[in-house]
């Protein structure tokens, strides 16, 4: 499945909304791990800035449904809403997308309260900004099996996956992972029990998660070769 798993991911396109700076870091970091992007956001100083850095950068008031219906927004995947202080321009910019179908939607919340609101009207996922930040949400977007992202340098940052079905049965050196990706794992979690330089013919099973370190362009190729819908 890792081949096939691999291109399926690769074809998500992703549309981010508002260029804030969360927003700013959701599609950048998307874009920079290979992702079309479409950078949508009121002001024009907001998408001229980010438009080298992503696929494509519009300026369009995404409460106006007419215009939100001209960028097909339909046809994405997954469209997170990253709108700054407008609560109301959120909502009713959730309001529509919901009403609209077809994306996975991912807002962002101010607060508790709007948050609520937002998965009340049909959010499919909050995110509040201080406990998520941008590269982790590219990550768990583009990965559903991966729980956690934590940079430890410009280069190298450790992430926790939920073994895939693929991996259940197998042990870590019929995965080869170290071979296969140039990913190291240090450490296998099941339930509370941490089982620190596990050893290679254990059979992993699907409650397992892997804690992998590595370089961050093979952790995105291990991500996406074991991402699974």
């Amino acid at each position: 499945m890792g081949g096939e798993s691999m291109a399926n991911a690769a074809k998500k396109q992703f549309a981010v909304i508002g260029m804030g700076r969360f927003g700013l870091s959701v599609a950048t970091s998307l874009s920079s791990m290979g992702f079309d992007v479409l950078a949508i956001d009121a002001d024009e100083h907001h998408t001229q800035a980010v438009a080298n850095q992503v696929t494509h950068a519009v300026t369009a008031d995404s409460t106006d449904e007419d215009a939100l219906r001209a960028l097909g927004i339909r046809n994405f995947d997954v469209v997170v809403v990253a709108i700054g202080e407008d609560i109301q321009a959120s909502i009713l910019t959730t309001l529509i997308l919901k009403d609209m179908g077809g994306p996975l939607i991912v807002v962002k919340a101010q607060n508790e309260l709007h948050g609520k609101v937002l998965q009340k009207i049909g959010a499919d996922k909050v995110i509040f900004p201080e406990r998520d930040m941008g590269l982790r949400v590219a990550h768990h977007l583009t990965s559903p099996n991966v729980l956690d992202y934590i940079e430890l340098s410009d280069e190298y940052s450790i992430v926790e996956m939920r073994v895939s079905s693929e991996m259940v049965g197998k042990n870590l050196k019929e995965l080869d992972i170290r071979a296969r990706f140039g990913c190291n794992v240090m450490a296998i979690k099941r339930g509370s029990k941490m089982n620190i330089s596990p050893a290679a013919t254990v059979p992993l099973t699907e409650e397992d998660v892997l804690v992998i370190v590595g370089e961050k362009g093979d952790l995105t190729k291990l991500e996406l070769a074991y991402a699974e819908e």
